[in-house]
Order: C-alpha cells, then sequence, then structure tokens
C-alpha cells in the first residue's frame, strides 16, 4: 500500500472514532473535552518576539492513538482593523528543537531564533495572523517524550491550533495556510493532506514547505543496524536525530517494542534524551555512533510498516496548491531527498510549485522570497470559499 493509501486508512479510522465520540456526547453529559478545544489565553507582552499582539494558548488535541493531549502554542495578531472577513491565518510550524518539556518552539524564547521572529514579523506584515503550535509533549505540559517527526500528531496540533485561536480571537478568518520549515515543512505537508479530512469547515488554501524532511524513514531502514559504517555523516549530528526518531517512535508505537532493536547503550541513551530540549541532545550524542545503538537490523517489515505511518509524508491526494521552497545545498536534510520529494510528488498527480536555491538549510534567497510573496498575494486575492 502506497504512503496516501497508509494514510488514507488511518484518517478513516480516526474520523470513525471522532463520530463515536461525537455520538458520546450526545449521550452523556460529562463529556471529555473535545480537539482543538481553548484552556487559556496568556497575553504576552509588548515585545514579545519582537511583536506588540503576541499570546499563548493552552488547548487540546489528540496524539496518533487518538488520546487527548494538552498542549500549547503562540498566536499573533496584526495591529489595526481586519479586513471584513477577518484576519488570514498562516500556520507557522517550526523546526526541531528536542523531546522535551519546555523546547517547544515560539512559546519558549530559550529555543526561539532570530530567522523564526523574521519569518513571524514576515506574515504579519502581509496581513496575516500567525499560530504557532508547540507539537505534543514540547510545550507547557509534560505529556512524555515528543513524538519527534510523527507527521499526524503535528497535523492535530496545528489544524487544532487554527480552530483554538478562532475560538479566542474572533477576529480570525476561515482562510488559512500552512508554513513550515525543516520538521516544519514536513508537518504543514501533513497538514495539508490531514485537513481536507477532519477540517472542510475552515478555507485551507496551500502549503508552503521550505527544505522539508522527507523520506528519512527510508535511509534509516537501509543503514540501520549494528553494522553501520564509521563514516562521519553517521556519527554526532545525525546520531542526534536518528535517536530522537527512535525514541518518538517508541513513545507513539509501544506495541512495536522499539528496545527490541537496541543494544543496553541505545536504551540508556533513549531513556536519556526523552526530556531535553535540541543543544543537550546534540551534546549527549556527539562522540556516539549510530551503529553502537542497534543490536539488529531495522529492516523488517514490522519496523519498516511502523516507522512509514509514524513520519512519512504523502505525495499525493492533495486539494490546494503546494510551494516546495528547496536548497540544492542543503546537508541537514540533504538535498538527495529534496529532489525524490519533488519527483515524487509530481509523480503522484501533485504538480508543487518548487523554487531551487542554493543556500543553507531553510534559508531562503531572493527567488525563494518572491515566490512566497506572490503565494500570499493569491490568498488574499481570492474571495473566500462560502
Amino acid at each position: 500500500m502506497g504512503r496516501s493509501g497508509r494514510w488514507k486508512r488511518k484518517i478513516l479510522t480516526a474520523a470513525t472514532a471522532a463520530g463515536s465520540g461525537l455520538a458520546a456526547v450526545a449521550t452523556h453529559t460529562m463529556a471529555a473535552p473535545l480537539p482543538g478545544t481553548t484552556t487559556a489565553v496568556v497575553a504576552q507582552p509588548a515585545g514579545w518576539h519582537g511583536i506588540s499582539n503576541g499570546s499563548i494558548i493552552d488547548y487540546w488535541t489528540t496524539a496518533s492513538d487518538g488520546a487527548l493531549r494538552h498542549v500549547s502554542g503562540a498566536l499573533f495578531v496584526p495591529s489595526g482593523k481586519p479586513p471584513p472577513e477577518g484576519w488570514p491565518i498562516i500556520a507557522y510550524d517550526h523546526g526541531t528543537t528536542g523531546l522535551g518539556v519546555n523546547c517547544g518552539g515560539i512559546t519558549n524564547p530559550v529555543y526561539g531564533s532570530d530567522r523564526e521572529d523574521e519569518f513571524l514579523r514576515y506574515f504579519l506584515a502581509h496581513g496575516f495572523a500567525v499560530v504557532a503550535p508547540d507539537y505534543v509533549g514540547l510545550g507547557r505540559f509534560a505529556t512524555g517524550p515528543h513524538p519527534y517527526l510523527e507527521i499526524r500528531s503535528e497535523a492535530a496540533a496545528t489544524i487544532d491550533l487554527v480552530r483554538a485561536a478562532r475560538t479566542a480571537n474572533p477576529r480570525l478568518s476561515r482562510t488559512w495556510a500552512t508554513f513550515g520549515a525543516s520538521q516544519g515543512g514536513q508537518a504543514a505537508l501533513g497538514t495539508a493532506w490531514v485537513q481536507q479530512t477532519v477540517a472542510p469547515d475552515l478555507d485551507f488554501r496551500g502549503a508552503v514547505a521550505d527544505d522539508p524532511e522527507s523520506d528519512v524513514e527510508k535511509l534509516i531502514v537501509a543503514i540501520g543496524g549494528p553494522h553501520v559504517p564509521d563514516i562521519p555523516l553517521l556519527t554526532g549530528p545525525t546520531t542526534g536525530f536518528v535517536a530522537m526518531i527512535l525514541a518518538g517512535l517508541r513513545a507513539a508505537r509501544p506495541d512495536l517494542n522499539v528496545n527490541d532493536y537496541l543494544t543496553p547503550l541505545g536504551r540508556e541513551l533513549l531513556d536519556g534524551i526523552g526530556g531535553l530540549c535540541l543543544l543537550d541532545i546534540a551534546d549527549r550524542t556527539k562522540d556516539i555512533k549510530i551503529g553502537t545503538l542497534l543490536s539488529r537490523p531495522l529492516g523488517d517489515d514490522d519496523f519498516r510498516s511502523a516507522i512509514e505511518e509514524y513520519m512519512e509524508v504523502p505525495t499525493s491526494g492533495y486539494d490546494a496548491p503546494v510551494l516546495l521552497l528547496l536548497n540544492a545545498t542543503d546537508t541537514i536534510v540533504p538535498s538527495p531527498l529534496h529532489a525524490a520529494l519533488a519527483a515524487q510528488m509530481v509523480l503522484g498527480g501533485v504538480r508543487p510549485q518548487i523554487v531551487v536555491g542554493a543556500n543553507r538549510h531553510t534559508h531562503l534567497d531572493d527567488r525563494m522570497w518572491a515566490a512566497l510573496d506572490e503565494f500570499l498575494d493569491r490568498i488574499v486575492a481570492t474571495p473566500p470559499r462560502p
């Protein structure tokens, strides 16, 4: 079964579960909160991320097993009077920040960055409100290790924050789009695919993915085992990323029993990084080789199926435009993976707009910024759907 087929099966299962949940609401007075329910709105002082109108929003979302999780995110609103139909929304999906509580992107200033703030101000200057989810496990609530690169929980946290923000601020419109870089690019694409099933009441306009993670699951299956070649590419930072994926997969899929694939060192490492942020994980793994973490190869059918379901990017079946901003000189997500994603999308009938640069990971050149300008201009110029 192809990646989009697997997603359709999962989304239909989730929709069935949601329908059962709605029936329960009708027959029980003490129902669980619905995903997208706002629990708190905490206004932030002027100057937070260099912006005047920022808030932290706490809300409910669902993990991949359908269980409710308390999560957090940020909302930024342009100054001045909104358009008659309200401010259109950009959902900003952040890149890799770690696995633990308070490692979330925008709500934790320790792990923010000037480049992220530049993007936030850019979207606000173009007349968009911005929502920025922390994802499950990374924000203000200790819900266990973040399921790193689990695409469905990223999408759920993003869509549910759009709903929570619209409840918190009636000046936000139904019109929205996604933007993300690196891990966030993967999340933006996953959100674009999922929203057509779970959020048809909203007016989704498209996704922009800047050097998105993709096809890494294939590399892990191909190279993962105790006899990984001893080359620099497969030590240090790469070990950290692989360890985070395995820790997230272990938390999200206990039925797989990831520990069976690990050496004692591997189990000890995963046990120790589940509450850490990115810089501490990088320091913990800087001298460790991937092969020393694994007791047996990762290429069996059970592992392959689980990791594809966990993190694979859909390459067909999108119902809104996709803009890929891809750097041919990217070394964090190696550029051949970008080429593979673009080719698979074209073969899948997506017809993405592709702009290629020659910059560092997630950095945009003038042509990329121009393409992003045009993407936003089309959203503003198109009347809202009824």
